[in-house]
This record gives structure tokens, sequence and C-alpha cells, in this order.
């Protein structure tokens, strides 16, 4: 079963998650101007629908006009010999047909159009309030329009294709052809507009790991160029600072340390009781430990330094040491061979670390010893398959209110005050170490008593 801290914060990793899919500049960007387009698509078909209706109506009624009046006047015109022969060339050339109108003709409706009341009732003005309009005739499909040459009655039938205009369904093919390539677009300007705050983040990320990112590109707009070469120039400035911190360690290592060493061997030289020898001699290894965890805190962990790690046997090499220490009770239960990438070095101090913090303050209620569980796992996680390790003791374990505070450099619990043997880094150490490692650490009490630090390290490919 997880601890309620791990199983909260695998729920907050995915409400995290969650809201960026909400609330992320790319989708926001992308759904306004999907938006914008959209509503600007509908205010331009309106637009065109409107301001084109009037002059398509006009435009058919006039062609229909035009071709009923040439062709009545042709006919009227013309000898009775070539009549024939002026029909088959309307048909051929134009497309123009010329029936008989009977009564028993079977006739269709007018086409099914919108603009066709507005044509025929301009059409019925101009040729007469007689004039009929069909969509087919005798079963033949046309475009059919009645004319009189005398007391004679004719059918003038032209073809569908030359009147038609958009369908609704062509209308729609075009919409939805345009809002793709409108979508599309939309997502690549959103792209191209985010791209270089997701470099940004990327880089920032990269620095919260412990690594040097490359230099974001001085291109772009004026505000890119400004916060890339802002950001740029932050990196070289932590870069530098973390080469002045190492040249300060140096020194304290050697101007510290060197008198310390002076002073244990004088207290050794010294005509001193061996209660004042022991009690000096204790005060000056603590103070060399205090110096070794302000070293071990500063220390970079290069990523270029990592490599597989053969996690299963390392835990074992630390568990075999350490339940050599009379005040220990070490029990393992590893998986073997599992690999993690990472520095073996810093890996090894970092569970060190928890062990001897387990050691001063986890001891077992009743007893003048700490027993603790060392066990490795591997588990499905948020982030992918993880190896876990599990590091427990059977404590008194810690105050729910003050679990928080335990990771803070310099903080140590009031029942740890009274043991000056540590600056208060062991666990701050380790965090941070890990967090360079790109691992996760949770900590918990544990069910039944104790202490419980879960650390999940990314396996190695």
């Amino acid at each position: 079963m997880k601890p309620p801290a791990f199983t909260s914060l695998a729920a907050a990793h995915r409400a995290v998650r969650f809201a960026w899919f909400k609330s992320g500049l790319f989708w926001r960007t992308f759904f306004l101007m999907s938006v914008l387009t959209a509503v600007s698509m509908g205010a331009w078909i309106g637009m065109i629908n409107v301001y084109q209706r009037g002059p398509q109506v006009q435009q058919t009624a006039e062609t229909v006009v035009s071709v009923v009046t040439i062709t009545k006047a042709a006919l009227t015109h013309s000898a009775p010999d070539l009549r024939l022969e002026l029909l088959l060339e309307l048909a051929s050339n134009e497309g123009i047909r010329i029936f008989t109108l009977e009564d028993t003709d079977i006739i269709d409706p007018p086409p099914h159009n919108p603009l066709m009341p507005e044509i025929a009732a301009i059409v019925r003005e101009r040729l007469g309030a007689d004039t009929r309009f069909s969509s087919g005739v005798n079963g033949v499909p046309g475009f059919y329009i009645s004319f009189d040459i005398e007391d004679d009655k004719y059918w003038l039938m032209l073809e569908r294709e030359r009147l038609a205009g958009l369908t609704r369904v062509q209308w729609l093919g075009w919409a939805v052809v345009v809002g793709l390539l409108s979508v599309l677009g939309a997502a690549l300007i959103s792209s191209l507009v985010n791209r270089p705050l997701a470099r940004l983040t990327s880089a920032a990320r990269a620095i919260a790991k412990g690594e040097r990112p490359a230099r974001l590109p001085e291109k772009g707009s004026q505000e890119i160029i400004e916060a890339n070469r802002s950001f740029n120039q932050m990196v070289e400035d932590l870069a530098q600072v973390e080469k002045d911190r190492a040249v300060i360690l140096a020194g304290i290592s050697h101007d510290l340390r060197t008198p310390l060493a002076r002073m244990g061997l004088e207290v050794e030289m010294a005509n001193l009781s061996q209660e004042a020898r022991d009690g000096m001699q204790s005060d000056i290894a603590q103070m060399d430990a205090i110096i070794g965890q302000f070293l071990d805190y500063a220390k970079p962990t290069e990523a270029a330094t990592f490599v597989p790690v053969d996690l299963s046997e390392l835990l074992a090499d630390i568990g075999h040491h350490a339940g050599r220490i009379p005040s220990l009770r070490i029990r393992t239960d590893l998986v073997p061979d599992v690999h993690v990438q990472g520095n073996a070095t810093d890996l090894r101090r970092v569970i060190n670390n928890i062990i001897e913090n387990a050691r001063r303050y986890g001891v077992t209620p009743g007893q003048d010893y700490t027993e603790i569980d060392i066990v490795l796992r591997v588990k499905a996680t948020g982030h992918g398959r993880r190896a876990v390790i599990e590091i427990g003791d059977h404590g008194v374990g810690v105050p729910p209110d003050q679990i928080a505070q335990l990771m803070k450099p310099f903080t140590r619990l009031d029942s740890a005050r009274g043991q000056a043997n540590g600056a208060g880094l062991g666990l701050a150490i380790v965090e941070r170490v890990l967090t360079r490692h790109n691992a996760g650490l949770e900590v918990s009490n544990r069910d039944g008593g104790g202490f419980l630090l879960q650390v999940a390290l990314p396996l190695a490919a």
C-alpha cells in the first residue's frame, strides 16, 4: 500500500498535467485563433450570401430572358424551310432545344432552388405573366421555360448546368476545406508563437535538474531576443557562481581542516586528563563532520558522470557494511539486477546519509539499537517504470506536521536538537543529490511505527 504522501503527490502530478492541457498557452492560442477563424468564415459566408443573392438572381433572369427573346426572334424571322436547320444548330452549339407545348405534357414542378421564386418573378415581368417553368417535361430533365409564337406554344429547354450555382453541399464542402486549412494554419502559428516559450521552459527545467542547457537562440521578435539573452546571461552567471563556490569550498577545506588536524595532534601531545582529551577529540570530530556536511551539500553532481549503476549490488554492499555497526540491525529485500542511471559515489552517499539519519533518530523503542529495512522494487509510477528504494526504521517516527520541515537545510527537529553531531543537512543533501538524478523522494511515517523514505530512480536504458 502506498503511503498517503506518495498517493497525494501522484494525484497532484495528474492534476498539473490536466491543468496544463486546459490552460496551456499553446491550446489557448490555438483555441482563440480557431474561434476567430470560425467567426470570420461565418461572417464571410453570410456577407457573400447577402451580396451575391441579388446579382445572381438578376443575372440568371437576364440570361433566361435573353435566350428566350433571341430564340423567339430567330424562329419568327427565319424562313420556314430553314427552321429545322436552325433548331439543330441551337441544340448542337448552344444546348438550346425547342419543343411544342402540348396539353398532354407531363410537367414537373420548377427547380427546387431558393432563388427560383425571384427569378420567375423577373422573367414573368419581362416575358408575360403566363410564362411557365418546369424542371422536366415528359420525363426529360432540364430547365424549361414556355413562350408563344402567335397562337402556338413552345417549350425552350436549357441545360441545368448553365443556370446552377453552388449548392448547399458544395458550400459546405468548401467551408470544411477552408476550415481544415484554417485550423492547420492556426496550429502552425500557435506552435511558432509558443516554441520559444517551450524552449525556455525546457531550459529552465534542465537547470532545476542540475544540468547546463544549450544556449537559447537569440533571434525572433525583440521580446524573445531579450528574454533569451537574459536567460543565457543568467545561466553563465550561475555557472560562474558554481565555479566560485568550488574555489571557496576548497579554501574552507584547507583553512579549517588543516587547523583541526593540528589541534587534534596537539590534544594528543598535550598533558591532559583522559576525560578532557576525549571531550576535545569528540568536539574536533564533530566540527570535522559538520564541515564534511557543508562540502557534501555544496558539491555539484554533474550529469556527465552518470553511468549505469547496479543498484541491487550497491544496496547489498551498503547493507553488508552497515550491518557491522553494533547499533544497527539491517534487513534487506532486494530485487536482483536492477540498473539505474546515475553517479555511484553520490548514490552511495545518499543511502549512507539515510541510514545514518535513521541510526541517530530511529532507535527501536526499548532497545539500544536501530532496526532498518531496505527494500528494492521496480514499480510503475506516473513517470514510467522506476527503481523504488524503501528505507524504513522502527522508531517513534516524526510528528506529521513536521515532516515537510525535514528537507529544509539547517533544520533539525526538537527531538534532535540535543545531539550536536550534525548541521541539519543530512536529508537536504539527500534531496539535492536525488534532484540532480531526476529522482523522486517521499517521506512519511510507517504503518505500525517508524519513519519511511521512498526513493524513485529512473531505470537505465
